[in-house]
């Protein structure tokens, strides 16, 4: 299996298996960052978006709003289950200008030029090369359009994710991470600097630190079950996952944590 075959399947495990607590209202973080990117974006009545990565639907169903009955959103995403929920969603808020694709970013099949928009919250990363995704993104803005990349800034979930890769590798040392996909972007210049690679120039960024309140450390569980910790989690025995849970719970507990790190960069090119 080739490395973008490999990252797309176990993307659509993870997140397959995540939608069961993706909208948690614990996990409200999704949406309001997925508004926040629509809200900078400053979408026009009229006009075409195509939104990647779109999980349940935080950046696409704002962007359906904005565009209004004579614009267009395409949403897709790897995981059937989450789409399942974003078009849920859209059938109750009566969008009628949104289609669902289950489909690969990188295999859309659009024509150049073919949107206004091409919008990505919390997904470039997921490709083993995010110069070629952006690229890839980037071919399919009509000239005077624009493509909008949003992702963690650094210290993402701290202290929760330190406690959390503590207690796997106290457990599952094999399961241990020494390094996340978006770290290499999680600071400006970097994420300059790959959108560059992929011939992505004229792009205005935006670092916001931010938190996300924890009324209880069992809140936090609850976001890494719908999240991409989900695909460690799954692998897991049934003793293992208790004692992760455990450990992780109790540091929390013990260092009284009630907030922890969503800081966010959002980066957005216009096509000269």
């Amino acid at each position: 299996m080739n490395p973008h075959q490999e990252a797309k399947t176990k993307a659509a495990m993870t997140y397959n298996a995540a939608a069961d607590h993706f909208d948690h209202p614990v996990s409200s973080f999704w949406h309001r960052f997925g508004r926040r990117t629509i809200e900078r974006l400053d979408l026009q009545a009229g006009e075409r978006v195509l939104d990647v990565c779109s999980g349940s639907g935080g950046s696409a169903l704002p962007a359906a709003d904005r565009v209004g009955a004579d614009g267009y959103v395409v949403a897709t995403d790897l995981a059937g289950r989450l789409i399942d929920l974003a078009r849920a969603k859209a059938e109750a808020q009566g969008l009628a200008n949104i289609e669902f694709r289950i489909d690969d970013m990188l295999a859309l099949g659009y024509p150049d030029h073919s949107f206004d928009a091409v919008v990505c919250v919390f997904g470039i990363f997921f490709v083993p090369d995010m110069s070629e995704a952006a690229r890839e993104l980037w071919r399919m803005v009509k000239p005077g359009g624009r493509l909008a990349i949003t992702t963690w800034g650094p210290n993402l979930f701290e202290p929760a994710n330190g406690a959390f890769w503590d207690s796997i590798e106290r457990e599952r040392p094999d399961l241990h991470r020494a390094f996340n996909p978006w770290d290499r972007i999680s600071e400006p210049e970097g994420l300059r600097q790959m959108l560059a690679e992929a011939g992505v120039h004229n792009v205005d960024i935006l670092a916001e630190s931010d938190t996300h309140p924890l009324n209880e450390p069992e809140d936090w569980w609850k976001i890494a079950m719908g999240s991409g910790y989900r695909g460690t989690l799954e692998q897991l025995n049934i003793d293992a996952f208790e004692q992760v849970r455990q450990s992780n719970l109790s540091r929390l507990f013990e260092k009284r944590v009630t907030a922890i790190e969503t800081n966010v960069i959002y980066a957005i090119a216009t096509k000269k």
